[in-house]
């Protein structure tokens, strides 16, 4: 789609600036942005020449915000691991309080529109329903009509199941219940992970030499699932990935076991699954192999294979150790979803209004195209 109006947007917690690629692709112009991870501050200004991003606690830098007052978009997506099925579920997690910072820049800069990202359990655990009554009753206080989106990354050409809750408000648009078929147009099939992989070459390959050294070892007491690709067979939170399928979603805890797995003999040489054998062997009553019996074609997910099916660009630089890189690309949301709620809420915002979807036979034939 091309852009021919350009708006303004306010990057919060913003990390390695994946959020902000899909926005900038969008047409939207990065005015400002703040994170206070310091290598993920330094790869956002690698990646974005020029672009003022202000490193440190966000708390320290909210009397700096009113000078962005009347700013088209406020968006990012506060640190979600009090609210992750995957962290302690921990509401006074300090981390957890970032929310109330975002909403607070929201009521400083008084912009057209805002869009917070978190994870899904935020927006449908009967746990968290306390804080979004306080959320939805903050966006209602400063007048902003809102509406909340899950969306799942693998709907729109990303190659990871990965949902996501968006908060998207809106301050002169009051009628948005037609919102979530405006992402209809945009969703595509993603390509599989095998589809991303191929092109790099195997591990340790020119455009795959970023290689995670921790080693795939067996759980003496596996947990079993129906899929070979679920459960925990390995020692560690690293699933193996289906290279004919999506891979899971991407952790900022990557880096050693909690790492995904590749079974490269099947997903570059055409051979068996070694995954698919030992889950069949163990459905069966096999006893469990000794921890070391994993065959070498396992191994854990590189850190350019991470990047691709993040959809981050394959040129973005990124800086810090290893760990640090993997933590920056886990803490992402992948860049072409990141485009999609861009390109939604900015034709909202052109229009100034969500208007009502033609039938989808109008349409056939007629599905947009994400630039890549």
């Amino acid at each position: 789609m091309e852009n021919t109006t350009a708006l303004s947007g306010l990057s919060l917690f913003s990390g390695a600036g994946g959020m902000d690629v899909g926005f900038i692709r969008a047409g939207i112009k990065v005015v400002g942005a703040n994170d206070i991870d310091r290598d993920a501050c330094l790869t956002y200004e690698a990646n974005h020449p020029g672009a003022i991003i202000k490193c440190g606690d966000i708390n320290e830098h909210l009397i700096d915000i009113r000078q962005f007052e009347g700013v088209d978009v406020v968006f990012g997506g506060p640190p979600c691991q009090g609210f992750s099925v995957a962290g302690k579920m921990n509401p006074d997690d300090p981390r957890s309080q970032l929310l109330w910072v975002f909403m607070k820049v929201v009521e400083l800069t008084k912009p057209q529109a805002f869009i917070c990202e978190n994870v899904k359990a935020l927006a449908v655990l009967d746990k968290w329903s306390e804080i979004r009554k306080h959320l939805f009753h903050f966006a209602s206080r400063l007048g902003y009509t809102y509406k909340l989106v899950i969306l799942n990354s693998s709907d729109f050409g990303v190659p990871q199941s990965r949902e996501r809750m968006f908060l998207i408000g809106f301050r002169d648009i009051k009628d948005i219940s037609n919102l979530e078929a405006q992402f209809e147009p945009y969703k595509r099939q993603a390509p599989t992970v095998r589809d991303i992989l191929l092109p790099l070459g195997v591990a340790g390959s020119e455009k795959n030499q970023r290689i995670c050294n921790a080693k795939v070892t067996l759980a003496s007491k596996p947990v079993m699932r129906r899929s070979p690709y679920a459960g925990m067979m390995f020692n560690g939170q690293g699933r193996p990935l289906n290279p004919d399928g999506y891979s899971c979603a991407l952790h900022a805890s990557m880096g050693g076991n909690k790492t995904p797995i590749i079974d490269e003999g099947h997903c570059y040489f055409g051979q068996d699954s070694w995954v698919e054998w030992y889950h069949l062997y163990l459905m069966q009553g096999g006893e469990p192999l000794s921890l070391n019996a994993a065959p070498k074609r396992l191994r854990r997910l590189t850190v350019d294979e991470a990047l691709r099916i993040q959809t981050f660009p394959h040129d973005y630089q990124f800086i810090g150790g290893q760990s640090s890189i993997y933590r920056q690309i886990g803490n992402a949301v992948p860049c072409d979803l990141a485009q999609v709620v861009a390109e939604v809420v900015r034709n909202c915002l052109i229009r100034r209004e969500v208007v009502t979807s033609r039938p989808l036979l109008e349409r056939e034939g007629k599905q947009l195209r994400l630039a890549i």
